[in-house]
């Protein structure tokens, strides 16, 4: 079996090994090596990415105990080649990984949750507890995290023996078989894990705790840490300053400033809605009575002045009668009239790309169809 160099030394940028096999593989080549640093993905961690003699790596898989390389182009079995890691990403799923051990332990102790899933992603990590918290709960998780950041603890990964594993209490996902490894960061947390980690607490830089959902009768949480968070602060302050700017108050003072366009927009929405309303009016009250066809097309009618207005076309007239409003391509209608109401909206379905339903005094629906295409049904008619 391959050996796993990251299982006890997670520094190991560089290394050299013998190619024990190489095949065509996928789109390139599956490389078996007698050693390596490369992190299989596993445990909701992507594999390492890196190259062999400057070859890219594009995956890395565990199967069978054997560890495999997924490469753009073979290499030769027997030689000894150069393996790299792209130490950046590395380092930044080390940090991210502890400090999901950290809060882990955390709620574990403080609130007795077990963590059923974790998946490091590249924008930002999530990890499920099978409980709930809220906002207060997770922020006082957040400053303990913190706490224990500052304080530098050691991170020390172990392959204890059976003897010494009966004796040692610890969490884990899962019932385990064989060598365990364990991750314990002193005096906070012992847990399974076969990922690579930082060496002390103090590299993981801050902990940030973001969103949180209900998610299976749980929470789960999204956090970051190290230069992401950093990245994140960044980019969210230069965007809370670029809308201070625009409103022309103090960040501090976004939110009444939001709230207050919030409620003139309301207002506005409010005016809107009854200008319309006596614009409709004044439309219908302006149709004399007929035996023909009636339309009106408009943009902000909601489907309750469309209502409005079919509601007075057919007191008046004896026609099909309809109202729309949308935009090209998607229009709300409301269609009324006639005793063979649906067989009529039925058509217009058919013509306009429509659908819709109701009853003999009214069908309500939408079209695809652009404002030409609807004036030039109706003139059909």
């Amino acid at each position: 079996m391959t050996e796993k160099l990251y299982e006890l030394n997670s520094y190991c940028k560089t290394f050299t090994a013998t190619v024990l096999e190489c095949h065509p593989d996928r789109d390139g080549y599956a490389v078996r090596l007698d050693s390596t640093a490369f992190f299989p993905e596993g445990g909701g961690q992507a594999a390492d990415p890196g190259t062999l003699n400057g070859v890219p790596v594009t995956d890395v898989q565990m199967a069978d105990g054997d560890i495999w390389h997924y490469t753009a182009a073979p290499l030769v079995v027997g030689e000894t080649v150069e393996g790299a890691l792209d130490w950046e990403i590395r380092f930044a799923r080390m940090q991210h990984h502890t400090a999901e051990h950290i809060v882990c332990g955390i709620a574990h102790r403080w609130h007795g949750l077990t963590n059923v899933g974790f998946h490091l992603g590249s924008e930002d990590v999530t990890l499920d507890l099978d409980g709930e918290l809220n906002r207060q709960q997770i922020d006082a998780i957040e400053d303990e995290a913190n706490r224990v950041v500052w304080a530098n603890r050691t991170v020390t990964p172990t392959i204890p023996t059976a003897e010494e594993l009966a004796t040692i209490t610890y969490r884990s996902k899962k019932e385990l078989e064989g060598d365990v490894r364990l991750v314990t960061i002193d005096g906070v947390d012992c847990c399974a894990c076969c990922a690579p980690h930082v060496g002390s607490t103090g590299e993981i830089g801050v902990i940030k705790l973001l969103d949180f959902i209900r998610y299976k009768g749980g929470v789960r949480i999204h956090l970051l840490c190290g230069r992401a968070a950093l990245e994140d602060y960044r980019h969210r302050y230069a965007q809370s300053a670029e809308i201070s700017a625009k409103l022309s108050v103090k960040q501090n003072d976004l939110t009444v400033a939001v709230d207050r366009l919030m409620a003139e927009k309301d207002g506005l929405k409010l005016a809107l809605r009854e200008a319309n309303r006596r614009l409709a009016d004044a439309l219908v009250a302006a149709v004399d009575p007929t035996d023909q066809p009636v339309y009106f097309i408009g943009a902000d009618w909601d489907t309750d002045t469309l209502r409005r207005m079919v509601n007075g076309l057919t007191a008046k007239c004896t026609g099909l009668c309809a109202a729309y409003a949308g935009t090209d391509g998607a229009y709300t209608y409301v269609l009324g009239g006639t005793d063979t109401l649906k067989e009529a909206a039925a058509e217009m379905n058919a013509a306009l790309g429509g659908r819709g339903g109701g009853d003999h005094r009214q069908v309500q629906g939408r079209v695809q169809a652009t404002a030409k295409e609807i004036e030039a049904y109706w003139t059909s008619k």
